[in-house]
């Protein structure tokens, strides 16, 4: 690798369409990422090369393999498949595999009610159950383990999303080791018709740059590239708790809050929004089934400094809860009398062993989906600065803690065994390829409409900063209950016009979706954005349904025709648990019933 871009400044330089400069980066420092992610170079070559090779079309472009983007080509391909003229719907992915998160070790769906999205979603995890219970039988742990198709390793969900893909009878096409970096000259924009024609990405393995015309165009990329080079108005950070407010009351979770885990907020909490970002991380697949079991071993530039306060939170039993607050101040003992005390001896609820490092999800085959853990102030999140190269981060998390010989030998006993899984990722050190991108560019607009998915999960975001001194948690690490499902409107998706007030006609944006930092925050799961790629793959779908040229424009989309069009295909637009055991005739009358009395009230409430 031969550039290493900081992370913050290149960041906000990659999206600096909207927003003001960043100083630092959230965690008070800067963070590094491979050059891929912020590539100049290749906007430079674009004029010079771009000229000498003939360009593609297609009749739809999707930025982005993620399962947002694999939905939307799904949705689209199915609703075309009986047209006579061929359809061609391509996939532009960065690396060498589809899959996004799921398959990148985010196996344990974030959704709170099962049930509340159905459609394209309900159908991969249908396939995840489906191949556990073929491959190990249905009374197998395997089967118990994946949780009703919700959880699963990652290569699992590789090979689903290969299958949906390669089932569409060549109507979808993906190109992988495709980066499209988010500049102005890497987008044609056609002023006069308002419309996008053609993008510009790098091909990876040549290093030239190919240009692609398209009748219309899906951002489906966690970063938002698309929206950016098409100067679409996006914010990145977090809003205030004023910007939001309605009727007098202020948005929960706003802004800069710091609040205890399960508790109530805290001091340095001030609400005031900024231009950080919830941080990334990489979604370990570990195990301590010996035979699977890859060893972690410890980066060369590993630097202690990062994690070294975590050992007196092993010893006291210090985490993120109120409770443990006494416990947090405690003074160990002079010298190292300290490494004597019990592991009894700490803040009751505290987190043990493995768990006191990352929050881990059982999946099948003995293994683990582990997450940044919501009670450790040492977050396996980014930012961490311990090298120059992103997947030390999480080895240096692990394997510190087990060999740091500060670390009471209770707690390193407690650790022992557990590493990366040998099966996983074997193209890659048994490493993520991806990381974490949980919140890149938002949309902003006012559109709302009607909805085009139901969905349920907690507003959940994760730390904009390091450990402060004297914090109740980090900074931004916050959830709150959300007691219901709710539902998405089609808008969301909609881009609003350009910087410059021209319209956009040809581009919908499920994943970088028009959202506030915090209603992004429970958007954001992958289930919502499967959906809401079923919803873009139906509205351009249908648009060439109608007509083949493409002149269709997302500011006319005939919303009540793509609910209908979305309900026959078994997707939840309006949850109710009356929805269960019914028919799928009578599913959809008792939504599309819903769907009429919120339409009406919407009205009476704008008259």
């Amino acid at each position: 690798m031969s550039r290493i871009r900081k992370l913050v400044s290149a960041f906000v330089l990659l999206v600096a369409v909207s927003l003001p400069t960043a100083s630092s980066g959230p965690s008070g420092g800067d963070i590094d990422l491979p050059e891929h992610i912020w590539d100049k170079a290749s906007a430079n070559e674009a004029t010079s090369t771009l000229e000498a090779r003939q360009a593609s079309s297609y009749d739809i472009i999707i930025l982005g393999a993620t399962p947002g983007g694999i939905t939307t080509a799904l949705s689209a391909s199915r609703v075309l498949q009986d047209v006579n003229k061929p359809v061609t719907i391509l996939i532009l992915e960065r690396s060498k595999h589809i899959g996004g998160l799921p398959a990148n070790g985010l196996g344990a769906t974030d959704i709170k009610t099962r049930g509340a999205t159905g459609g394209l979603f309900l159908e991969f995890v249908n396939r995840v159950k489906s191949h556990y219970i073929s491959k190990y039988g249905a009374d197998s742990k395997e089967v118990k383990d994946c949780s009703n198709g919700f959880h699963f390793e990652p290569s699992v969900a590789e090979k689903v999303f290969n299958d949906m893909v390669n089932e569409e009878n060549g109507r979808v096409l993906v190109k992988m080791e495709k980066q499209f970096d988010a500049k102005e000259q890497n987008l044609e924009y056609d002023a006069v018709d308002g419309r996008v024609r053609s993008i510009a990405v790098k091909d990876l393995k040549s290093g030239t740059m190919e240009r692609y015309l398209g009748k219309y165009f899906i951002d489906a990329s966690y970063e938002g590239d698309l929206i950016a080079a098409a100067k679409i108005p996006f914010f990145v950070g977090r809003e205030s708790e004023d910007v939001y407010a309605h009727g007098g009351v202020k948005e929960i979770g706003a802004g800069k809050v710091y609040k205890y885990w399960g508790g109530e907020e805290a001091e340095g909490t001030t609400h005031q929004g900024d231009n950080t970002t919830q941080a990334f991380n990489y979604r370990l697949c570990l195990t301590n089934s010996g035979a699977n079991m890859a060893p972690i071993t410890k980066p060369a530039t590993y630097n202690r400094n990062d994690y070294v306060s975590i050992i007196k939170d092993i010893v006291t039993g210090c985490y993120t809860s109120k409770e443990a607050a006494p416990y947090c101040r405690r003074d160990l003992p002079a010298g190292d009398s300290w490494k004597t005390i019990p592991p009894t001896d700490v803040a009751p609820g505290a987190p043990k062993g493995i768990v006191r490092l990352t929050n881990m999800v059982t999946l099948p085959n003995g293994k683990n989906d582990a997450n940044n853990q919501h009670m450790t102030f040492i977050s396996t999140d980014l930012p961490v600065e311990i090298g120059n190269t992103l997947p030390q981060i999480g080895h240096g998390e692990t394997d510190s803690r087990n060999n740091d010989p500060e670390v009471p030998v209770w707690f390193r006993q407690q650790v022992t065994g557990w590493g990366l899984s040998k099966d996983e990722y074997t193209d890659n050190n048994n490493f993520p390829r991806q990381v974490y991108v949980r919140e890149g560019r938002r949309m902003h607009d006012t559109l709302k409409w009607d909805s085009i998915t139901a969905s349920h999960y907690a507003l959940d975001s994760h730390a904009v900063r390091k450990r402060e001194p004297n914090r109740a948690h980090l900074d931004g690490f916050v959830s709150y209950i959300v007691p219901k499902p709710y539902t998405v409107p089609i808008g969301v998706m909609v881009p609003g016009p350009r910087t410059d007030g021209k319209p956009v006609k040809n581009l919908l944006a499920p994943v970088p979706a028009s959202a506030s930092h915090i209603g992004f925050s429970t958007l954001r799961m992958e289930p919502c954005w499967m959906a809401l790629g079923q919803a873009a793959g139906m509205v351009v779908g249908l648009f060439l349904k109608d007509d083949p040229k493409g002149v269709g424009s997302v500011r006319n989309i005939d919303v009540p025709r793509v609910q209908n069009a979305l309900l026959d295909r078994g997707a939840v637009l309006v949850y109710s648990s009356d929805l269960a055991g019914k028919s799928a005739a009578e599913k959809k009358k008792i939504q599309v019933d819903a769907l009429k009395k919120a339409r009406r009230s919407n009205r009476d409430e704008e008259v």
